[in-house]
């Protein structure tokens, strides 16, 4: 008799909306794009529940997914299927609440989206409860788990192009949002892309322009991993920009939505006894 395979992790998701669901339905974007997308397309989980407070995601979502088991209170969710992995794809305002009712329901795997919390002291309160409860939390940074980003982080370890001298980074969300906003929102990918990028923390120096004004670019000098950054943030310019532009002592990186691009250092052809930069054939992965 053939032996049984392993059972699969049971999961459940709390907010069925754009993160939660429906950004499976974008046409354009590279998939999963969901943590509905995510769940359903692993061989190693399935599906158990979900959670909104809205009745028309729910329908859409049962639609969409084929579940029935779903909720619109998370503590009845929690208390009938007791998942191994909650998903926490709501606004960061109920996610010290969510995961509080996780973290006493002895959920072992806690998925949150970013940012973590509003303040730092609700974060660290997060932190603190899974840490009693034994539920490992992960943050939803899926940059430093896709192809292109550990790509490049692999390039900087081996010193392909020789010491990190510095980065630009720019996100442009073209939304008509302040760039506090932007930055608070989608900018912490782009923060946590500088820190597995550098394996060091982040420290800010200072800044310049508005950050609560839609039309002005936000301009940030700091330092992340000991490496000089800047960071560029805007809404008020039209075209989705998401990039960080790597710059080694002999060549150069650049990688984001969309984008890998590779330089190297060699004798220019412009000038006597300069070097240009000259673009390499890499192949990012197609799949990231």
């Amino acid at each position: 008799m053939a032996s049984p395979g392993p059972q699969r992790a049971r999961c459940a998701i709390v907010g069925l909306g754009r993160i939660g669901s429906t950004l499976e339905e974008d046409r354009l974007r590279e998939k999963p794009a969901s943590h509905a997308g995510a769940v359903a397309g692993s061989r190693d989980c399935e599906l158990e529940a979900g959670c909104d407070l809205s009745a028309e995601r729910r329908e859409a979502f049962a639609r969409r997914w084929g579940c029935r088991n779903l909720y619109e209170d998370a503590g009845r969710l929690l208390e009938a299927h007791r998942p191994d992995i909650l998903h926490v794809a709501t606004p960061p305002e109920s996610h010290l609440q969510l995961v509080r009712l996780a973290a006493e329901a002895g959920v072992p795997v806690v998925i949150c989206e970013k940012p973590l919390a509003r303040s730092a002291a609700e974060a660290r309160e997060i932190v603190e409860l899974c840490r009693k409860a034994g539920t490992a939390l992960l943050v939803n940074h899926e940059r430093r788990y896709s192809r292109d980003y550990r790509l490049a982080r692999e390039r900087i370890a081996s010193g392909r192009f020789g010491r990190l001298a510095s980065i630009a980074a720019r996100l442009h969300m073209g939304r008509g949002h302040p760039p506090a906003d932007i930055l608070w929102d989608d900018g912490t990918h782009l923060l946590d892309a500088l820190r597995f990028l550098t394996g060091g923390e982040i420290e800010a120096l200072t800044a310049a322009g508005d950050p609560a004004n839609p039309g002005e670019t936000l301009q940030i000098l700091l330092r992340a991993g000991g490496v000089p950054a800047s960071l560029e943030v805007s809404g008020g310019l039209e075209p989705l920009l998401f990039e960080l532009d790597l710059c080694f002592t002999r060549g150069r990186l650049r990688i984001g939505n969309g984008l890998y691009e590779e330089w190297e250092s060699a004798p220019s052809p412009y000038y006597e006894g300069f070097a240009s930069l000259r673009r390499l054939r890499a192949l990012p992965p197609r799949r990231t």
